[in-house]
């Protein structure tokens, strides 16, 4: 029973050994077979030697054993020996068309480059010993398969030298197919190279970019190239597939509207793959064919918008202003979408026309053909923008007004090839036209204005305080005086000096500004800005216009002054301010105590002294008290 329990140890001892040891043996490694290659392409062939002793640097050499060669092996090539190659393989080693290339000490490849259907078989991968002892696994073999070269690719029409308008669209076409009795899948794709400046090792520096445009992948799902990702979401490059003769597939790629980055050599590449058994996905065929070149001739060389009438043109208020803008240069065979503007810089209100003020928009007209305008609805029905004919656009203001003075220049946004653009769909290109320089004659005007209190008894609280504002317009046809007024605080009254007197305004950029009562504008609507106290305005006369408070508080005491503005009525019957206007002098409002309120104070001043006479009466008689009863104590 001993001699077997040791017997048993022994040789638990001994494997246990030998696993230690083989944990360190060398082990040489390729990956599992058989693999499938084509005829004329490149192979490949990774192997690596881990476990092993001595030089990280491994050498390696490799033998072929040909299924004719009944198990005779043939030297093909060898990392430490140039004379090892065999007669059949001497001449390829030389010339680089069959060589070793290493990855690292340990890790090398055999590269053919082009395989030949002799060199089928079974290639075994041999590492010389570096090790102390002769353990492990030395060499390994993978059968390869070279199969025939059936990958086909043709194109229908290639592109012509003639150069394409930006925004054109560009169909490319290739037909590729493959017949094989193993199992592989074939993607598409397109590309582009150009030439551009750069560091490149040509004399010139000139170098060549090649971007991949879209393809269909070896799993047959679109994957468009990095610098092509947002213009395939956005719906402007697609590429299909569809059933073409022969058993070939016919792949279109279509870009909707080309741009001048688009220039360039364009190619199909068709590509055949196959899953090894390691289940990684090998590329054995590649076949690219040349398309053409396509040059996009910029949009911005031949479109040019112009307006008219040109330079300088005035106008008499009420007259109608007719501006036409004129977009030509736009090439018949892209259809694009067209955004056209009108714009002033600009008013009446500026010494020289057109030189200062913020650019607004007057009115605009959409790629759909939708006409909004911005800077003032109602012009929607007092004027029109329209399309005449094919880049010629309009803009009618039925009836001119002085702020209608400016600077007017038409800006069209291009979308090229894109007829109906989407609202964040950036535009090709904007141009602006000349501008337009639009003075309007308005009638000599001239508005006086004069502020004044009625005559009548001393303002008190809860009186009616009555400002009368005398405004005249003078001038030819009709007009009307629009009236606003406005207070100020009381001013500090100087001694000698009357408080319902009249005053100048105070310095406003001392004082703080006037707060507006109420208004009577040019069409007779009332517009009370107040709420403390209750407001009225009319008008007397054809000159004189009233503002009343009702019940006054000492809060609508102030100063009191009135703004005209005067109101000329056009041609067509329409309403428009003519800038003239005038500040009227300020009237002094006081409100003086009520004769209730002045009977209050014989009253007030009697109870308060009746109370002040009592407390230093009870507090004279408490103090005397409190002294004499101290003194009594002291005498006990």
């Amino acid at each position: 029973m001993r001699t077997m329990m040791a017997s048993m140890k022994t040789a638990l001892f001994v494997l246990l050994h030998w696993v230690l040891q083989c944990a360190v043996c060398r082990d040489v490694l390729l990956p599992p077979g058989p693999l499938y290659r084509v005829a004329g392409f490149p192979l490949s062939l990774p192997c690596a030697v881990s476990g092993y002793e001595g030089p990280r640097t491994q050498d390696f050499e490799w033998f072929l054993y040909r299924d004719d060669a009944g198990g005779k092996h043939m030297a093909v090539v060898s990392t430490r020996d140039k004379g090892f190659p065999y007669a059949p393989f001497q001449a390829r080693v030389r010339n680089g068309e069959v060589r070793v290339e290493r990855d690292s000490g340990d890790k090398v490849r055999l590269v053919i480059q082009r395989l030949r259907a002799e060199d089928q078989g079974k290639y075994e991968c041999y590492t010389p010993s570096t090790d102390s002892t002769y353990q492990g696994n030395y060499s390994a073999t993978v059968t390869v398969k070279v199969i025939p070269d059936t990958l086909q690719i043709s194109y229908s029409r290639s592109l012509t030298s003639q150069p394409v308008p930006e925004g054109a669209e560009l169909t490319l076409t290739c037909s590729a197919g493959i017949q094989s009795e193993q199992l592989t899948h074939l993607s598409i794709m397109f590309g582009k190279r150009s030439g551009g400046e750069g560091l490149g090792s040509g004399a010139g520096g000139e170098v060549n970019t090649v971007r991949e445009i879209i393809s269909i992948d070896k799993l047959l799902g679109v994957v468009p190239g990095r610098s092509y990702k947002k213009r395939y979401d956005d719906g402007e490059i697609t590429l299909e597939k569809r059933n073409g003769e022969g058993g070939l597939g016919v792949y279109v790629m279509r870009m909707r509207a080309v741009q001048p980055d688009d220039t360039g050599s364009y190619f199909c590449e068709a590509s055949q793959w196959i899953l090894d058994r390691d289940r990684s996905w090998q590329k054995i065929a590649q076949r690219t064919m040349d398309v053409g070149n396509l040059t996009v001739q910029q949009l911005a060389a031949s479109l040019s918008v112009t307006s008219s009438p040109r330079g300088e043109v005035t106008l008499q208020v009420g007259s109608p202003l007719i501006l036409t803008c004129e977009v030509l240069g736009l090439p018949s065979e892209v259809s694009s979408g067209l955004l056209v503007q009108w714009m002033r810089r600009g008013s009446v209100s500026s010494d020289v026309a057109g030189t200062g003020g913020v650019e607004v928009e007057v009115a605009r007209m959409s790629p759909d053909g939708i006409v909004s305008w911005e800077d003032d609805l109602s012009r929607a029905s007092g004027g029109s923008m329209e399309k005449v004919a094919e880049g010629r656009y309009s803009l009618k203001l039925f009836s001119a007004r002085p702020l209608d003075s400016g600077v007017y220049r038409c800006v069209v946004s291009v979308y090229a090839g894109r007829r109906n653009p989407g609202p964040s769909t950036p535009a090709t290109l904007t141009q602006r036209s000349e501008g337009v320089t639009i003075n309007l004659k308005t009638k000599d005007v001239l508005v006086s204005a004069v502020a004044q209190i009625p005559r009548g008894p001393l303002l008190k609280r809860g009186s009616t305080v009555t400002v009368i504002c005398n405004a005249a317009v003078t001038t030819t046809g009709p007009a009307q005086a629009q009236v606003q007024w406005l207070r100020w605080p009381l001013p500090v009254v100087k001694e000698g000096q009357s408080p319902a007197s009249d005053v100048t305004l105070p310095d406003p950029a001392v004082e703080e500004k006037p707060r507006v009562v109420a208004a009577l504008m040019y069409d007779g609507v009332a517009k009370i800005y107040t709420n403390s106290s209750e407001v009225s305005v009319d008008r007397l006369s054809a000159v004189s216009y009233r503002l009343r408070v009702h019940a006054a508080t000492m809060d609508d005491q102030g100063m009191y002054a009135c703004h005209a503005e005067a109101w000329g009525q056009d041609p067509h019957g329409g309403w428009y301010n003519t800038g003239a206007k005038a500040e009227s002098n300020a009237v002094t409002v006081y409100l003086y105590a009520r004769a209730a309120d002045l009977l209050l104070i014989p009253l007030v001043i009697g109870v308060s002294s009746a109370l002040f006479v009592g407390i230093i009466i009870i507090a004279t008689v408490t103090c005397c008290f409190m002294k004499r009863l101290a003194r009594q104590r002291a005498q006990k």
